[in-house]
């Protein structure tokens, strides 16, 4: 029930920013394909300790030439190799977002996502729990080219909560990423 009230939520803020924001911010007469944006982040680490993948690719779409709402969809596998045998993790998350270009590639964006995570009760058993993120902050967002952009971001957890729990798949409520959009961004025109 939250989820559909937090996303509810977003995509209304979503059309009245767009509404809000009057002709001169407009997309009037822009192609669709010319409005989607895609992107994401990779990681990618090796020790004998642990092996770490990340996946997130995000889909977006301008509303206007300042409000882009989208999705990132997340996988995580982490290969934890102190316990014989190694015992193997998979995590999954959705978060929708909206993003609202302040000035000159400067941005606020607020975010849910709903993670499933995956952790070790001991060395042979693993459990699976849920956790519901409401995300806010902002970064700033640059070309690298026609049709790319370099982005870094920090956003606030205000879903945390510290000692709350002995499994968390969080350790602050402080969030940063770094990544590269791939397709026209719209978003430099102030």
């Amino acid at each position: 029930m939250i989820h559909r009230l937090v996303v509810s939520a977003l995509l209304v803020a979503a059309r009245l920013f767009a509404c809000a924001q009057g002709e001169d911010n407009s997309l009037k007469g822009v192609p669709v394909k010319d409005r989607i944006v895609t992107g994401g982040g990779f990681g990618l680490s090796f020790s004998s300790y642990q092996d770490y993948l990340s996946l997130s690719p995000v889909l977006g779409y301008s509303l206007t030439k300042k409000v882009i709402v989208g999705t990132s969809i997340t996988y995580r596998y982490t290969n934890y190799k102190y316990y014989h045998p190694s015992v193997k993790l998979h995590d999954y998350a959705i978060a929708p977002f909206i993003r609202y270009t302040v000035y000159k590639g400067f941005f606020l964006q607020g975010e849910y996502e709903h993670l499933n995570y995956e952790y070790p009760v001991s060395a042979q058993e693993t459990t699976r729990m849920t956790f519901n993120s409401v995300l806010g902050g902002g970064g700033l967002i640059q070309p690298i080219g026609d049709k790319a952009t370099f982005y870094i971001m920090a956003l606030y957890n205000f879903s945390y909560t510290a000692g709350s729990s002995l499994y968390t798949p969080y350790t602050s409520p402080f969030i940063l990423r770094v990544g590269v959009n791939v397709g026209r961004y719209l978003g430099f025109s102030r």
